[in-house]
């Protein structure tokens, strides 16, 4: 289904540091709503649209999947939506299940899970579990700003690391650093990898398209920072968008290697269902002399539409010119060392830690 329908934000609304101007009718909404003026010229006084978070209790927190172009088959997901603001979020859609907009509900309505790691010992602690690497990130950031505040996922990572559980860690985070003490223990077992996203080096293309998310140079620090402790890092140049991110993939790479990156991947924009019409909404206002050309561009990866979500071409593309990102990033990254994977995770480590009241053991 294509939403076409954008519901304009309330005019008094100031939206600071927001990627989404709008709140897009959902694709499971009957009706989209728009302000309308009741012909009454009385000023409204300008409030700041500010960040909400509830909270819920879920039953489950480990998520399966069996998508052939994906290298994991489960995941974990601390939060629902995220204040990081990415307008070009392929996650946005999944605010659709809650009855809320993939739009500015997405950045500003959040859902945490502040028992989501005794939830997760539970589940580790089942019988019939068996261990495979913990996916962390891929749909929301676990360390986007509202962690600092709940620290979920500092105590995911203590269950993990009491249970010797693999765990692979996706986020533009700058937080993460204040885990390092944890990640660089697991490391040490290899139990542990961390991927940073790196989408533009421009701190002003970055502003504008991930507005609450660090800066890339504060990105790169935290490559370092992982790095020098020990920790196998990742760089991500995800999103790569046609003409307004995909000319920085070299120097994208070479910054990441030179701050102690191991390797790294690229994925190409995705702009599934109601991200599209946000993604072109943003394009007009901040890119609108450059708007049609990155459509089109992303077209003609796309089989001439906004997206295309078969297997095996909705991370890649098609084409011609998908064919020649792909190139050029493969000699990219082989030229800097960064074409071997990262060291394998263990999962053989994975047994229940000592409780209260077990026998000691005297080997």
């Amino acid at each position: 289904m294509q939403i076409k329908d954008l519901t304009v934000a309330d005019p008094a609304l100031r939206l600071r540091g927001r990627g989404a101007a709008s709140n897009v009718a959902g694709r499971f909404d009957p009706y989209a709503r728009e302000p309308v003026s009741d012909g009454w010229d009385i000023p409204e006084d300008e409030r700041l649209l500010r960040t909400e978070v509830s909270e819920e209790v879920p039953r489950s927190v480990i998520t399966r999947n069996n998508s052939p172009d994906i290298p994991f088959d489960r995941s974990l997901n601390p939060y629902r939506g995220c204040e990081h603001g990415c307008i070009y979020c392929f996650a946005r859609p999944s605010h659709g299940y809650l009855g809320l907009s993939a739009g500015l509900d997405f950045e500003t309505r959040l859902s945490a899970k502040p028992e989501a790691p005794a939830v997760l010992e539970r589940e580790l602690s089942r019988k019939g579990y068996r261990p495979a690497p913990l996916a962390i990130g891929t749909n929301t950031d676990p360390y986007q700003p509202v962690e600092a505040r709940y620290g979920i996922m500092r105590r995911v990572l203590e269950v993990l690391s009491d249970w010797n559980h693999p765990v692979s860690i996706v986020t533009k985070g700058a937080l993460i650093e204040r885990d390092v003490d944890i990640l660089a223990d697991m490391a040490a077992r290899g139990l542990a990898h961390v991927g940073i996203s790196v989408t533009s080096l421009d701190a002003g293309l970055s502003r504008r398209l991930e507005p609450r998310a660090p800066a890339p140079v504060r990105r790169l620090a935290t490559i370092r920072t992982l790095s020098e402790a020990g920790i196998p890092v990742r760089v991500m140049v995800a999103p790569v968008i046609p003409v307004l991110t995909e000319p920085e993939i070299e120097s994208i790479l070479a910054a990441a290697r030179e701050a102690g990156a191991r390797a790294a991947s690229w994925i190409l924009l995705r702009l599934p269902h109601e991200v599209a019409p946000l993604f072109r909404d943003w394009l007009d206002r901040h890119e609108p002399g450059r708007a049609a050309h990155v459509m089109n561009r992303l077209r003609e990866m796309r089989g001439g539409a906004d997206y295309d979500a078969q297997w095996g071409k909705r991370m890649r593309g098609e084409g011609l010119y998908a064919d020649l990102i792909s190139r050029r990033f493969s000699l990219a990254e082989k030229r800097l060392g960064l074409d071997r994977p990262l060291p394998p995770l263990v999962c053989s480590r994975f047994r229940r830690p000592p409780q209260t009241g077990d026998q000691l053991s005297l080997f």
